[in-house]
C-alpha cells in the first residue's frame, strides 16, 4: 500500500472523520474511512504521529486476588460493556497523572502503586489512530459512583471465579476480555 492523500470529511467535538487514499500493490485506488482525536491531520506523518490520547488502567487490589472493572453504558453500542477504567489524557498531563485523576473521577479509588507503564498502543486499529498508554498497578479505597453526569459507570472488584462467569455471558471491550481471560488462567 502506498499513501496518497488524506481528506477531512467532518470535524466533531471529540473526533474527526477522514478519508485516506491509498494505492494498492496492483495500482488500484483504495479509500479508507477513519476517525481520529486529532483535528488537523494533513499528511502521513500527522497520521502516524501525535500525542497519546488516553490512559487505560489495569488495576488489582493489594492482595492481587481481585481485578477492577468498570461496567459502563457505551452509547456507540447501545448497551452496558465491561472495560478497564480509562479516560482521556488532558493537555500537559502525563499518563500517570491522568490515571490518578481518571481513577478518582470514575471510581473514587486511589491509585496507590504503579507497577508498569506500557508503551503506546491503539484503541481500535481498524478505524482509528487513537493511542493509549496502559498503566498497571494497585488501587485502594472505597468505590463510589462516577462524578461525571455524562458517563454511566459502575466499578466493581472481581475475583477470577467471578470473571470466568462474566466472560461467558457479558459483553467486554476486546482488550479487557483478552486480559481477563489470561488472568483467570494464571
Amino acid at each position: 500500500m502506498k499513501f496518497r492523500n488524506i481528506e477531512k470529511i467532518h470535524e466533531g467535538k471529540f473526533i474527526t472523520r477522514y478519508n485516506l487514499e491509498y494505492e494498492t500493490e496492483n495500482g488500484n485506488k483504495k479509500i479508507y474511512e477513519m476517525i481520529s482525536r486529532n483535528k488537523n491531520i494533513s499528511s502521513l506523518e500527522d497520521l502516524k504521529g501525535g500525542r497519546v490520547d488516553a490512559v487505560v488502567m489495569i488495576l488489582h487490589d493489594e492482595s492481587g486476588e481481585q481485578i477492577l472493572l468498570s461496567r459502563e453504558f457505551r452509547m456507540a453500542t447501545g448497551e452496558w460493556v465491561y472495560n478497564f477504567p480509562a479516560g482521556l489524557i488532558d493537555a500537559g498531563e502525563d499518563a500517570a497523572s491522568a490515571a490518578v485523576r481518571e481513577l478518582r473521577e470514575e471510581t473514587g479509588l486511589q491509585l496507590n502503586h504503579i507497577e508498569e507503564i506500557w508503551f503506546e498502543s491503539y484503541s481500535a486499529v481498524g478505524f482509528s489512530n487513537e493511542k493509549n498508554i496502559v498503566v498497571t498497578g494497585t488501587a485502594t479505597g472505597e468505590i463510589r459512583p462516577s462524578d461525571s453526569e455524562f458517563e454511566e459507570i459502575e466499578a466493581f472488584w472481581y475475583s477470577k471465579k467471578e470473571i470466568e462467569a462474566l466472560l461467558k455471558v457479558a459483553r467486554f471491550a476486546a482488550r479487557t476480555q483478552a486480559y481477563c481471560a489470561l488472568w483467570c488462567k494464571s
